[in-house]
């Protein structure tokens, strides 16, 4: 398995395609809304979170439809948080052969970048991953890193 570079994107104004409209496709687009993107959630069913957040910020479009193959073009990046791994090697596929960049939320192997654990402390962005192979760690570590600077 490949070591991921970390780098930081400028993700203002930057269109992003989630599929899947769980918990895990939440906490995601909450994090990229808080980092000025603007997201498209298309999934059956969505979270009351997903609801909350379309209504609160204008940056986000909910689809309360399935993935159609072919429906990509012009993101960004694109995630795909289905509970249905079929759906998500679809997207995947496609998202190979349109080079778009894809995170797969149940396949490590299928992911061009990851969603880090985020600690921020005015302008300062730390991202802390394990290339998705230990998310409680990785928790772990940012959780002591808050620690750290709320006691300096």
């Amino acid at each position: 398995m490949s070591t991921y570079f970390p780098i930081f994107v400028n993700m203002e104004g930057k269109n992003i395609r989630v599929f899947g409209g769980g918990k895990i496709a939440a906490r995601r687009v909450q994090m990229l809304l808080a980092f000025g993107a603007n997201v498209q959630v298309t999934a059956p069913q969505i979270t009351k979170k997903l609801e909350y957040l379309a209504q609160s910020q204008g940056k986000i479009v909910l689809h309360y439809r399935t993935f159609q193959p072919g429906e990509l073009a012009g993101e960004d990046f694109v995630l795909a948080a289905t509970d249905n791994e079929q759906v998500n090697d679809a997207i995947f596929r496609e998202c190979r052969q349109k080079e778009i960049p894809v995170n797969v939320s149940s396949d490590k192997e299928k992911c061009d970048f990851y969603f880090p654990a985020i600690v921020q402390e005015g302008n300062i962005t730390i991202g802390i991953t394990s290339g998705g192979r230990d998310h409680r760690r990785v928790a772990e570590m940012a959780k002591k890193i808050r620690e750290w600077l709320l006691c300096r």
